[in-house]
């Protein structure tokens, strides 16, 4: 298929990219470093190659989410944010822009979010997980009530929130002890961003605000295949409601949530998202450098699903949702 959009593909800065070392065998760091540096040589040769039209590149993980220090975290992401849209407006009709953010503090996250918008023509955000914070112990997800003021300035602008995953802290990691090859993106990632979406969905955040848009990586988080029983665990007891959300989660992650393909390229899996969540609701997303772009493009190519949904998932979907049909910045 031509002309797919794919929107989990990341870059670092050579501030940020040692944030990426150790995710592969370190034979291979001297490749990935140099796939996450590039962006306007074989990020667009392997796009061409492809059939991926248009890409919305983010900042590697965990970047600015483990900056404790908020005004760093902001100086950090600012860095990150003029850079990329630098980037873009080299190849506006290639690239658009997914904010990176500090979220460790909300107001700052919120007036970083509406310049990048309003200012740099980003499309999104992207934010790679819970963020740590000085002064703070451990995780700090975004649910917490403090945050209420930059979703409702995300569901003002209108733009979508991707949750990137990034692994849990050392002191939350007990259950993975003696075990690192379970870390990262082998099953640390997709369990650590699933709770923080349940998180999101059971505090109540998409009653206050339901034009709000949050996308999830690698088809789901394994969310799809699990949202059923997060609501019917023992359904014969019928015990009360615990959380403040006035719905049964698994609407809020039909209406509320997208999910991508992104390092995830399996039929079965992607058949079954489709029954859950609806062709609507997902992505074409590769996950370049961590995964190989070809691979993600020959599979889904390929697939045995309709040629409605291929178009919908591959590209329409995207367009619609980050309103991909207007010029970028400085295209007429």
């Amino acid at each position: 298929m031509q002309g797919k959009i794919a929107l989990e593909e990341h870059f670092a800065t050579p501030e940020t990219v040692m944030d990426s070392h150790g995710f592969l065998d370190e034979t291979i760091w001297s490749e990935l470093r140099a796939r996450l540096l590039d962006m306007q040589d074989r990020r667009l040769r392997e796009m061409d190659a492809n059939g991926i039209g248009m890409m919305l590149p983010s900042l590697n993980a965990p970047a600015v989410q483990a900056v404790p220090d908020p005004a760093k975290a902001l100086e950090l992401a600012r860095r990150a944010n003029d850079f990329l849209a630098g980037e873009v407006a080299k190849r506006p009709d290639r690239f658009r822009g997914l904010a990176a953010l500090p979220m460790q503090d909300p107001e700052a996250a919120a007036r970083e979010l509406a310049r990048c918008v309003e200012e740099l023509g980003f499309v999104g955000a992207l934010v790679n997980g819970f963020s740590e914070t000085a002064g703070r112990a451990g995780a700090v997800y975004y649910d917490l009530p403090e945050y209420r003021p930059f979703w409702a300035e995300t569901a003002r602008l209108g733009v979508p929130f991707y949750l990137h995953p990034r692994n849990p802290l050392p002191q939350d990691a007990a259950i993975y002890a003696g075990h690192p090859w379970l870390m990262g993106p082998t099953w640390a990632f997709g369990q650590e961003t699933a709770v923080h979406a349940l998180r999101l969905m059971a505090s109540g955040l998409f009653d206050e605000h339901p034009s709000l848009r949050i996308i999830l990586g690698h088809m789901g988080e394994g969310l799809p295949y699990s949202i059923w029983r997060v609501d019917n665990r023992n359904g014969w007891v019928k015990a009360p409601k615990a959380f403040p959300a006035k719905r049964e989660l698994g609407d809020y992650f039909r209406e509320n949530f997208y999910i991508t393909t992104s390092g995830n390229f399996r039929t079965q899996t992607l058949v079954d998202a489709i029954l859950e969540i609806g062709s609507d609701h997902i992505l074409f997303s590769a996950d370049w450098p961590f995964e190989n772009i070809d691979h993600a493009a020959t599979w889904f190519d390929a697939c045995t699903i309709s040629e409605l949904d291929r178009r919908k998932i591959g590209r329409t979907n995207a367009s619609t949702l980050f309103g991909l049909d207007r010029p970028a910045p400085g295209v007429r």
